[in-house]
């Protein structure tokens, strides 16, 4: 059994992802957000259990796809916003935009709009953990998409060669920008049970169910604290909204209404709310909570658009960042 402090942390990180992700969505028509996003909208559980169950001080690296793993695990927001209008108070100065997210200060240590490119740096990441001694963990985040790149399988050997800290969490919604599972894999392959044969112990589970995503991970962090060595964890999810951007896109053929509406009936936020108010929370508990989070997204989006714009002279600065060693 959860206790409800946890479970008041999994609602307050879901709706705080769905509520800025859908504050962004509403708001991308002004032409402010002069970037690309890929908006996580029906995949909050994921991020939002497997931070519940990190440390400030674990790393974490991320997709292109970065919003919910970032906020989940403590970023600021009022930085991830004023990145995405290209502002100089952004995370990464206003010059990485949506796709590249960092706040070292909570262990979130970047993401990026290339396919697996942060894999192996989350392992690189494990690597300095276990030569450090430090009992961190390093969580990476990826899609389905990215266990069909060679760097996915480069890093998992060296992973399990070293018996790094490594958690490998693969979020898995089916689709690859607009090609379906069943076009890129082999059909009934499970890729938790593939890794197995690198010798990689696995798991998976329903990623819209944020507390059996929490005991799972849970289960998967203790395990490579103890020096167990590297895990993978898989968690079927489905995102709503497009590719790209923050529209629909069910009117292009690549996937059809029908599936959308069955996976939106799934809704990992909704579901988790009513869940809690049928086990004794309050509806005004959940209004209170939401309201919060309404007001403090919005002082964001304030921060933001009153911040200014990196100066010229600041486009090639920390384009490369020195690291003082012992």
């Amino acid at each position: 059994m959860i206790d409800k402090k946890i479970q008041e942390q999994l609602l307050y990180k879901m709706l705080k992802i769905r509520i800025l992700e859908e504050e962004i969505a509403k708001r991308y028509s002004e032409w402010k957000m002069r970037c690309p996003t890929h908006l996580s909208i029906g995949q909050e559980a994921v991020a939002s259990a497997v931070c519940a169950c990190l440390d400030t001080k674990d790393f974490a690296v991320s997709t292109h796809r970065a919003h919910g793993h970032y906020i989940a695990k403590g970023g600021s927001i009022n930085q991830m916003i004023a990145e995405i209008y290209g502002k100089s108070t952004g995370c990464s100065g206003g010059k990485g935009g949506s796709m590249h997210l960092i706040d070292e200060s909570v262990g979130f240590m970047g993401s990026t709009a290339i396919v697996g490119n942060t894999i192996p740096i989350g392992v690189g990441l494990g690597l300095s953990i276990s030569l450090k001694q430090s009992n961190q963990v390093s969580c990476v985040f990826f899609g389905d998409g990215a266990v069909e790149e060679g760097a996915f399988y480069e890093s998992v050997n060296f992973a399990v060669l070293k018996k790094l800290p490594v958690l490998f969490l693969c979020e898995n919604n089916f689709y690859s920008v607009y090609s379906p599972l069943k076009v890129r894999q082999p059909q009934g392959r499970s890729i938790a049970e593939m890794v197995k044969g690198l010798g990689l112990p696995s798991d998976s589970g329903d990623g819209n169910d944020v507390e059996e995503v929490y005991i799972k991970t849970n289960k998967a962090v203790e395990q490579i604290r103890t020096g167990f060595g590297p895990f993978f964890l898989e968690f079927f999810t489905y995102r709503w909204r497009e590719h790209c951007g923050p529209n629909y896109d069910n009117d292009i053929g690549y996937r059809t209404e029908e599936e959308y509406l069955n996976w939106k009936e799934k809704d990992p936020v909704e579901t988790y709310k009513n869940k809690l108010i049928q086990n004794g929370w309050s509806k005004k508990e959940c209004m209170s909570l939401e309201d919060n989070i309404f007001k403090e997204i919005q002082k964001a989006f304030e921060f933001a658009e009153n911040s200014p714009f990196p100066e010229q002279k600041e486009a090639y600065t920390q384009e490369y960042k020195v690291l003082q060693t012992k």
